[in-house]
């Protein structure tokens, strides 16, 4: 039998956060009982081989409002929050780290106060990091503000947001660090609320310096998919006439060379065919990608039609505590 529809769920997804997991469950339990929230734990074990897992496990047989669901290997944090948002059954949701650098018993009523201010999502704000990623930190929030137009300070960080924007969003490989950009591109209302920082004391970070290159590819990938995802003709198709008008504009030249001092330039004539047939390509590969898009809408729309008809979110009955 299901238990009752929590209006809060708090995500915590892990990986090897042994000496974290009881502390943090405990703040969570008391943030719940001091601020009267209905909450929920759905904590997601993304294959851990120390003693996470087991530490989850005693920590559910104190508090029956956290669920565990376990991964058989390391899937990574963007499969760690599918898998959280597919369990999530609160109207709101929280998502937190394991590793206690951030404190829930003053984030957690901090980023649900801000989300009731009419906030869609809301992201919190590190105060008082001091650690050697700062700089690498602040780079990276600081192109996506110029490439988002996004204000907002530290985007990678605790979240809280709608069920609607859970449900709304996308993710692929790596990228939970974006589901604020993903929502900001939506049109969803984001904001941001300053959080209390707190250095790492049990286990190490999951994130290295590789992270860094990846991330700008990411962003760079995030940015053509909010732009051109539903208009690939725009970018393709635009191209495609650039490089033909181009090729025209050589022919032109070349005629006229021919025309006037009767000589002939192949090199040109050759770049003059390959920018017009290459041209031709992208336009047509434009108009395939907008055949692609049609059929997506026509997914979407037959997706909302049967969602109409399913069960009412929350009512489904408690997931098995392995996956």
């Amino acid at each position: 039998m299901s238990s009752p529809k929590p209006d809060v769920t708090v995500f915590v997804p892990a990986h090897n956060e042994e000496g974290n997991v009881p502390l943090l469950m405990d703040k969570i339990a008391r943030t719940f009982s001091a601020h009267g929230i209905a909450g929920e734990i759905v904590f997601v074990d993304d294959g851990s081989t120390d003693g996470t897992l087991r530490e989850a496990d005693e920590a559910a047989r104190r508090y029956p409002f956290l669920r565990i669901v376990a991964h058989r290997r390391n899937l990574g944090l963007t499969e760690a929050m599918k898998t959280g948002f597919a369990h999530a059954r609160g109207d709101r949701i929280v998502f937190l780290c394991a590793d206690l650098t951030s404190d829930p018993e003053e984030d957690i009523p901090r980023l649900l106060g801000k989300l009731g201010e009419g906030y869609d999502m809301v992201a919190g704000w590190r105060q008082g990091r001091k650690d050697g990623k700062v700089f690498a930190s602040r780079v990276a929030n600081a192109v996506c503000r110029w490439l988002f137009d996004v204000d907002a300070h530290d985007m990678n960080w605790v979240k809280a947001f709608t069920r609607e924007v859970m449900e709304d969003l996308t993710l692929r490989s790596d990228w939970h660090r974006f589901i604020y950009l993903l929502a900001a591109a939506k049109g969803y209302r984001v904001g941001e609320v300053p959080t209390p920082y707190f250095p790492r004391q049990r286990g190490s970070s999951k994130f290295g310096l590789l992270r860094i290159p990846i991330s700008f590819l990411d962003v760079i990938a995030l940015k053509f998919q909010t732009v051109f995802s539903r208009k690939p003709m725009l970018f393709f198709g635009g191209l495609g006439v650039l490089l033909m008008a181009t090729g025209g504009v050589l022919f032109i030249y070349l005629a006229y060379l021919w025309l006037t001092i009767q000589t002939q330039q192949r090199p040109i004539f050759t770049l003059a065919v390959m920018f017009v047939l290459s041209g031709l390509q992208l336009f047509v590969t434009g108009f395939l990608a907008d055949l692609v898009v049609t059929c997506d809408d026509r997914v979407e729309k037959l997706e909302r039609i049967l969602k109409r008809g399913a069960p009412a979110k929350g009512e489904a009955p408690d997931p098995p505590s392995r996956e």
